[in-house]
């Protein structure tokens, strides 16, 4: 499982997540992502919010909750045996 770090804006802290699945939906790409690779992990869905040119990706933690069901539906079908819970 890929694990990636992301550098928190205000901060500079580095946050260490493993992806669980990357997906595009209406040409936006979306991340699931997971504080740890065993059992019951906090997951994230993140939104690719850079610049099309950009060097770097900038994510955002989706928080829409009309986004965050549509998109969440779209990582459980595509991770069969995994179920997310809001």
């Amino acid at each position: 499982m890929e694990k990636i770090s992301f550098e928190i804006e205000d901060t500079g802290d580095a946050v260490e997540f493993f992806v669980l699945e990357q997906t595009a939906v209406n040409g936006e790409t979306y991340l699931l992502v997971a504080d740890s690779q065993d059992g019951d992990a906090e997951c994230l869905i993140l939104k690719d919010t850079s610049e099309k040119d950009a060097q770097d990706s900038v994510y955002e933690i989706v928080e829409d909750d009309t986004e965050l069901q549509a998109v969440s539906k779209v990582f459980e079908e595509l991770l069969e045996d995994v179920d997310i819970e809001m």
